[in-house]
């Protein structure tokens, strides 16, 4: 039997503790590396589960598959139309929404 009592954490003073407070230049850079990581995996697992290689991609969009690749690492992100031109040629959909409050 575990006796070890587990804690809950605030995630956003972790974040502060760990990459400084939101605004700071190194939290700012945190989070866009976050951005660009989270987009990569998007696009990744999309592209994965569509069967399409990477070529074939940037071929869709017409870009090249270096261009795929940086994306898909993290590298760079992509302009909010070429992500929208890669998830539409995936067959996906995306959707904006207004938040109810």
């Amino acid at each position: 039997m575990n006796t070890k009592k587990s804690m809950i954490t605030d995630i956003s003073a972790e974040l502060e503790k760990e990459f400084g407070a939101p605004g700071t230049p190194e939290r700012e850079r945190f989070d866009e590396e976050a951005y660009a990581f989270y987009t990569a995996q998007i696009l990744h697992d999309a592209r994965k589960e569509a069967k399409v290689t990477q070529s074939e991609l940037a071929s869709r969009i017409n870009s090249t598959k270096s261009y795929i690749s940086r994306v898909e690492n993290g590298d760079i992100i992509p302009s909010v139309a070429k992500f929208w031109q890669m998830i539409s040629s995936l067959g996906m959909r995306l959707e904006v929404v207004k938040p109810i409050y």
